[in-house]
């Protein structure tokens, strides 16, 4: 089963912090790092750790930030043949955690702005999962060229052309994104998170789902809506039911809080086995 990703490349430069400033305050960090990220390239990787083949279609810089962001998805085996290099400079998302691991994100698209998609890049997958870090053409061609299942991951938000949400077999959103989105019912399935306290799967508007993630002590949040989308398409692909679909989501975005960093958090499919066995 192969899974296309047309998604973002970031660096992110992460600070951690006692508490989250308030609006005109200046606090001082307790650590700072950069971690590779960008919510198509967290995507693949989760799917790869997932085991999964996937191929990742994006558009980095060539400057020295681009081979930082790459580095796990080359140490891990996603597909980077159809990475585009450009002359803007690779994305940055800019990131703040505090100790409850809540977070801030603000993110630079440099690159990312710049990405085209092809039919040749999106046919013939078993699955094509998009995100909102690229432009709308990008994810309207993703939605467009796509033969088998084709997931949106409707964040950061923002209106949403009606053909891709038609086209869409699963979009997954949180509930502040749910709540400002209209015209998600025309989506197949809708996947909407809620942190801690789980998610739902809706169909066609009704609820199908219901799960709540196991306890756990969060860390950093940051990649834990990755790791419940890759693991819900996961689940699409191997057919299963909606309700240990969503189970075995929410696991996964546990998992992934309990981890500071966005890609090193994401969880493989045995770890997701053993915190689901208690």
């Amino acid at each position: 089963m192969g899974v296309t990703v047309v998604g973002s490349v970031n660096l992110d430069l992460v600070v951690t912090l006692p508490r989250l400033p308030d609006p005109g305050e200046t606090l001082t960090a307790t650590s700072f790092t950069r971690v590779p990220g960008g919510k198509g390239a967290n995507q693949a990787l989760a799917l790869r750790r997932l085991g999964l083949p996937v191929q990742l279609v994006a558009a980095v810089g060539i400057d020295p930030e681009a081979d930082r962001a790459l580095e796990l998805l080359r140490q891990e085996g996603v597909d980077l043949h159809r990475l585009q290099r450009v002359t803007e400079a690779t994305g940055l998302a800019l990131i703040a955690v505090d100790t409850a691991g809540e977070t801030t994100i603000t993110v630079v698209p440099g690159a990312n702005a710049t990405l085209e998609v092809s039919a040749a890049e999106v046919t013939g997958a078993d699955a094509v999962l998009t995100v909102l870090e690229v432009p709308d053409h990008a994810v309207t061609a993703a939605a467009r060229h796509a033969t088998g299942l084709f997931v949106l991951n409707a964040a950061p938000a923002r209106p949403v052309p009606a053909e891709v949400l038609q086209r869409a077999d699963l979009v997954v959103v949180n509930r502040a994104e749910y709540a400002t989105l209209p015209g998600l019912q025309a989506a197949r399935a809708v996947a909407v998170t809620d942190g801690p306290r789980g998610a739902v799967l809706l169909r066609r508007g009704r609820q199908a789902a219901a799960a709540t993630p196991p306890p756990v002590q969060a860390v950093d949040g940051t990649g834990a809506g990755d790791a419940f989308l890759a693991t819900a398409v996961a689940g699409l692909l191997h057919g299963l039911p909606d309700t240990d679909l969503l189970i075995r989501a929410c696991a996964a975005g546990a998992l992934a809080a309990t981890r500071s960093g966005a890609q090193p958090s994401l969880p493989t499919a045995e770890q997701i086995d053993e915190v689901l066995a208690g």
